[in-house]
């Protein structure tokens, strides 16, 4: 008998551009291809449209607005926006299970006329120690106090999990921290991708590359990291392409002429970088979740430099060259680029990445967790 289930996603998730929606997205596709009957509910907010595309993949989709503001001080700003009288009319047509696409999406998790519902939750970060890191990342006062007040409220509303009959951690490192509150309905369930197969090119490129949405705060300090404090120290060719590049940003790459900043190209443009780059150089100094260029850079790139923060409890360790120290970087840096990417470089990719991130395999590990 054919599974049927209703997903609540924190936004509209296609096209699949950002880490969040990219998770989201790609369960969703895989659920369809296992032969999964889903009723999509999205809240829209920003620039995302309603998706034509994700008829193919559900029975259903429906849209919600995400509130502008709530009066509802004591819930998460995240999380009290997103909420509508229809969304729960909707979950009350029928009595499949709902899964709840991060804590974004749990205003009705605890909701009494759910109650008899097998729930589950699917965690994209431990989201008050990724806000309480934001605010450490940013230098708006007023930005930084909005993200403490919601690192708070998310710490109180983490309690709201003991309403899911299953929790679904996306990294070893988040799946150990909640069992300690949440016992054994935590469950690890990996990154959805798009990727089917590793195709990282043999041989030899000419440059690293860094990537990320840059208007974010945590992507523009690590951007100015590589280049102040590693590529400024070599020669070697570097390359940072990402959208909402800071005037902090420009300003330190200006007196490097090795250094280039690219923005305003898509998913497909970026993907060649990846493939073409000999490094593809991704530290973060945020140590939440799992970050899904990480994997998506793993299975399209060839060699990995990356930083603690970034691969720790990811599963991703022996796929990565790991360095913290700046000028061990850009000396591991000098020595790669006349290294070539080898098929054992190849098969140790493979292995590592084949046995955790085959998407349909976590996607009928997920089914079995449904009644």
């Amino acid at each position: 008998m054919n599974k049927s289930i209703h997903i609540i996603a924190f936004d509209i998730p296609f096209p699949a551009n950002y880490g969040g929606v990219i998770d989201v997205f790609y369960r969703i596709k895989a659920l369809h291809e296992l032969g999964v009957s889903i009723k999509l509910h999205c809240f829209s907010y920003g620039n995302r449209q309603e998706a034509l595309a994700l008829e193919k993949y559900c029975d259903q989709v429906f849209y919600y607005p995400r509130k502008k503001f709530s009066f509802d001080i004591l819930k998460p700003y995240i999380v009290s926006t997103r909420s509508s009288e229809l969304l729960l009319e909707n979950l009350l047509k029928d009595e499949d299970p709902i899964l709840f696409e991060a804590i974004h999406s749990c205003y009705y998790l605890n909701h009494p006329k759910l109650s008899g519902r097998f729930k589950m939750v699917r965690m994209h970060n431990i989201e008050h120690d990724y806000y309480e890191l934001l605010a450490r990342s940013e230098p708006k006062f007023l930005q930084r106090t909005y993200y403490e007040i919601e690192s708070i409220l998310l710490r109180r509303y983490e309690s709201i999990l003991n309403h899911a009959d299953v929790i679904l951690t996306i990294s070893h490192k988040d799946k150990n921290c909640l069992q300690t509150r949440f016992g054994n309905r935590v469950k690890l369930l990996p990154a959805f991708h798009g990727n089917t197969s590793v195709n990282s090119k043999l041989g030899r490129g000419d440059y690293c590359f860094y990537h990320g949405k840059l208007s974010v705060a945590e992507n523009n300090l690590a951007a100015i990291f590589l280049v102040k404090e590693v590529f400024s120290l070599i020669k070697v060719p570097f390359i940072i392409a990402g959208d909402g590049i800071s005037s902090d940003l420009r300003k330190a790459i200006m007196p490097y002429d090795h250094i280039k900043l690219i923005e305003g190209i898509g998913p497909e443009e970026i993907n060649d970088l990846i493939q073409n780059a000999h490094i593809n150089v991704l530290p973060t100094f945020q140590p939440t979740g799992i970050k899904l260029k990480l994997v998506n850079v793993l299975f399209q790139g060839r060699f990995m430099l990356a930083n603690t923060h970034m691969v720790n409890a990811t599963g991703l360790e022996d796929a990565c060259i790991i360095e913290d120290n700046p000028i061990k970087m850009s000396e591991l840096i000098v020595e790669l680029m006349k290294r070539d990417f080898k098929e054992d470089d190849l098969s140790q990719r493979r292995m590592v990445l084949g046995s955790q991130f085959n998407v349909l395999e976590n996607a009928k590990m997920l089914i079995e967790l449904l009644p």
